[in-house]
């Protein structure tokens, strides 16, 4: 029987102890403020990153991991396995999909195989967490892939509302007038992941009603008695994300309701005080 090991890179967000329960290796990406680079989850952690990035001028940059640095895990692992896969962020907004392909290509004794989420955090973390219930359970990796592909068939929704326009303003993404007038009108985008990249899904006026248009996206999609794992990703917000959660569990009886967070490489693209609900069906 093939031993398969299991790998994320950090902008999964699953925590450290049960990355460690469930046997998953952690790559992390990199953020970088002038010039001092972190590695995320390991040298520098979230509250200390939004710290930093109300100090900064400038927003900080990301980049994925070093293709050395792949390589080397892949060679450590190839020592105890024969196979592994990788889920990794969406190739849309990130070299680490590709620099993995590459890493592995480079290794003898191990058969990478590299699974593109087509997106990050909580939902990338389910597909992570699926991965390493196959591999526990003695699938191969060929198998592990083509269930995490029919899962990727199958949807998991996904939606970010944003609060802070002048965070993305700052980060290229809003002009001086779309933030003008997007202030003035109390616009709260929500973003979702189309094309591999992180694009508006409808722009709505105020906090109250894009959550509930979220709400309402999922009322169309589930049966209020639904088997389904639901997570609610924050950030600096758990107030706000243990309210959500709370009601969702009062709303979908049967729902495993989580509470993650939005990590400084994907902070960077959204901003503090986001939120995003995201969601599964067993």
């Amino acid at each position: 029987m093939s031993k398969v090991a299991v790998i994320t890179d950090s902008t999964s967000y699953i925590p450290e102890h049960i990355r460690s329960e469930k046997n998953i290796v952690m790559i992390p990406l990199n953020v970088i403020f002038d010039n001092e680079t972190y590695k995320e989850e390991v040298e520098i952690k979230v509250d200390d990153f939004y710290e930093m990035v109300t100090r900064e001028e400038k927003l900080p940059k990301t980049s994925q991991p070093a293709i050395g640095e792949l390589v080397e895990l892949l060679e450590e692992l190839a020592k105890d396995y024969d196979e592994a896969v990788m889920v990794t962020l969406s190739s849309g907004i990130s070299g680490t999909y590709q620099s993995a392909v590459a890493a592995g290509e480079m290794v003898e004794g191990l058969t990478l195989h590299v699974f593109d989420s087509e997106i990050s955090c909580s939902p990338q973390g389910f597909y992570v967490l699926k991965a390493a219930e196959l591999a526990s359970k003695g699938a191969n990796g060929y198998e592990i892939m083509n269930e995490l592909l029919q899962i990727k068939n199958n949807g998991i929704p996904a939606y970010f509302l944003v609060d802070d326009l002048n965070h993305l303003h700052r980060g290229g993404r809003l002009n001086t007038a779309q933030l003008f007038v997007g202030n003035l009108l109390q616009i709260k985008p929500i973003l979702h992941f189309e094309d591999k990249r992180i694009v508006p899904f409808e722009k709505v006026r105020t906090k109250k009603k894009a959550l509930k248009r979220i709400f309402d996206l999922m009322d169309e999609d589930l049966k209020t008695d639904e088997k389904v794992m639901i997570s609610v990703i924050h950030a600096k917000r758990e107030d706000d994300a243990v309210e959500i959660a709370e009601e969702l569990r009062g709303k979908f009886v049967n729902a495993d309701v989580s509470i993650s967070y939005f990590g400084p490489v994907i902070g960077t693209h959204l901003g503090e005080g986001s939120l995003g609900i995201t969601w599964i069906k067993e």
